[in-house]
């Protein structure tokens, strides 16, 4: 594993080049909840249409090799920081609104790609799910994370019924004001209305604009553009349509303001789709029907699309095969805006900024990594990972490995077997061998115990979850 740790002193750090064909582009980074790629079309999905994120794609670069973490709070925490979970030590899911016990995601100990950008003079924002801190106990946390503004869904707050509503009558914070419902309002609507007007707002500086998304994570419900959606599957697919539509809200307002060219768009997704939903997607064997795999290590739990877009900067029409994960977005954040990363910083992730501008036509990475899934646990000294070793996996271009305790015990050739029903970890095949000593070469270098998360207990409260045996 390559881990980038810088040690020297802030001020002997030189600074990340500046990309030679855009300096300090806009970063607008769009990640929808719960939706694997099989209901994106340009990925081969045959549901329905996403026309303006596949005319993202068709305008930009479409990555095939993309990972999340196949979970909320782990992906969200990697994406963040730059780090795997077995270094951050959020492993498993907690909901730091509802479950509380005095765990959050503490900005004393963990950097964010948001501080490091503003720092670097960027106006920045954030609006819809964060569900990692809770706005009651730390009004001020996204402040403190490197947000200049935001528009957020509280999370389930305990002890708070109308926190639950995140689409209908949502329940909100906004930057200034204290949390409120919107009665009779469609709260991804408000969400993307804060960024269209924070982007007017501020479009003659450089901007990072960080929209994760609560669409399309359930409940399900209908929604403005398909009012008559009934069944639990007619609401999943009006909530991707819709996702669809607000995605292009979003560049048509980059557009009007003369400022799509100055800014990268991504869009992605935090992990696959919830279980319950079924799509039948093209690819290279034909068609097949993929079940939704949220919180699963096969394919559909971390395999995600992942599409960038900036006319003029980034190649159009681009199908790129680049390894590339959340751990690899907080350093190429940085080497696009030309900022600094502080001393001391120690990175999982690399960055594919010259894979963007068209400079290389592939990354740096030979191997990719997803883990953390279920919830956590909590003990008397707080919380903590569910295993002391959590399951993990890890592949390549064509082979891809299950990890549990340390060892290997699933190996799966990718390219003849996408659904991963053959175990090859005992086949004695020269190639098989091959990739399961380098996947060990790898793993050898692991933690081989994962932390907890980082953070100083915020004050009990009374909706906090209590530990076990208690």
């Amino acid at each position: 594993m390559r881990v980038l740790c810088l040690a020297l002193l802030l001020g002997l750090l030189p600074a990340v080049a500046e990309p030679a064909a855009l300096t300090r582009p806009n970063i607008l980074f769009i990640m929808v909840d719960d939706l694997g790629p099989e209901w994106i079309s340009c990925y081969g999905g045959r549901e329905l249409k996403t026309p303006r994120i596949d005319a993202l794609a068709a305008g930009g670069m479409r990555f095939t090799n993309a990972y999340s973490m196949p979970q909320c709070t782990p992906t969200r925490v990697t994406l963040l920081t730059g780090q795997y979970p077995f270094r951050h030590g959020w492993c498993n899911h907690w909901d730091v609104p509802r479950w509380g016990a005095g765990c959050h995601f503490d900005p004393k100990h963990n950097l964010t790609f948001a501080r490091i950008l503003r720092e670097a003079g960027y106006a920045t924002v954030v609006a819809d799910k964060w569900q990692i801190n809770d706005f009651r106990v730390q009004p001020l946390v996204l402040k403190d994370h490197g947000f200049d503004a935001w528009c957020m869904w509280t999370g389930y707050e305990g002890r708070n019924p109308p926190s639950g509503k995140r689409y209908w009558d949502p329940y909100i914070y906004t930057s200034g004001e204290k949390s409120r419902t919107h009665k009779g309002r469609f709260g991804p609507d408000l969400y993307t209305d804060f960024l269209v007007d924070f982007m007017k707002r501020h479009q003659r500086q450089p901007m990072l604009l960080y929209f994760p998304m609560v669409l399309t994570h359930g409940p399900q419900v209908h929604t403005p553009q398909k009012p008559n959606a009934k069944t639990r599957l007619e609401k999943h697919k009006a909530m991707v349509t819709y996702t669809d539509l607000l995605v292009g809200r979003l560049v048509d307002t980059l557009d009007q303001l003369k400022i799509r060219r100055r800014t990268i768009v991504i869009f992605t997704t935090d992990n696959g789709t919830g279980k319950r939903f079924r799509a039948r997607m093209d690819g290279p064997s034909g068609t097949r029907v993929v079940r939704g795999g949220k919180a699963l290590l096969t394919e559909n739990g971390p395999w995600q699309p992942f599409i960038v877009n900036c006319p003029g900067t980034v190649p159009a029409g681009v199908v790129n095969d680049t390894l590339t994960d959340f751990t690899d977005m907080l350093p190429t954040f940085v080497e696009l805006a030309g900022a600094r990363l502080p001393g001391g910083l120690v990175l999982d992730g690399h960055s594919i900024a010259p894979v963007l501008l068209g400079r290389k036509t592939n990354g740096p990475r030979t191997w990719i990594l997803a883990m953390g899934r279920g919830a956590a646990a909590l003990d008397e000294k707080g919380v903590r990972p569910r295993q002391a070793y959590t399951d993990r996996v890890l592949r390549d271009k064509r082979f891809k490995v299950l990890v549990e305790s340390g060892r290997i015990t699933r190996l799966h050739d990718l390219q003849a077997d996408p659904e991963e029903l053959k175990n090859l970890v005992d086949s004695g095949s020269a190639v098989h061998v091959t990739a399961r000593k380098k996947f060990m070469r790898i793993i050898a270098g692991f933690p081989k115990r994962d932390p907890r998360p980082r953070y100083d207990p915020t004050p009990p409260q009374p909706w906090d979850r209590k530990p076990a045996g208690r």
